[in-house]
């Protein structure tokens, strides 16, 4: 399992197009734009099943009307080709639901 970190973690997203993510302190983060709680709420739960499926579980923040989402592997306290994975599916949720990404501050 790679372990990435600093400049090797920006390299990993540029290259896997993950423009939606952004590198923290504490793993990948990304904010979605879902305009409402409701829609909001689908997409934590279609975040949630293809989580469960991976056996990966994201931290999420369900707010009006945005969902924060944090991935990091605990079990290295660090981002791995999990969090990668799991950050595509999460993106391409967004796209198949027309759900843009927050810009980043």
């Amino acid at each position: 399992m790679t372990e990435y970190a600093g400049q090797q973690l920006t390299e990993a997203l540029q290259d896997a197009r993950l423009i939606d993510w952004h590198a923290a302190d504490d793993g990948l983060r990304a904010t979605f734009n879902t305009g409402d709680f409701v829609t909001g709420l689908d997409f934590v739960q279609r975040i949630a099943a293809v989580a469960e499926d991976a056996g990966h579980h994201p931290d999420l923040l369900l707010t009006y009307p945005t969902v924060g989402v944090r991935l990091i592997s605990h079990d290295v306290n660090g981002v791995t080709d999990r969090d990668l994975q799991l950050a595509r599916q999460i993106s391409d949720l967004a796209v198949g639901a027309e759900i843009e990404v927050a810009p980043t501050d």
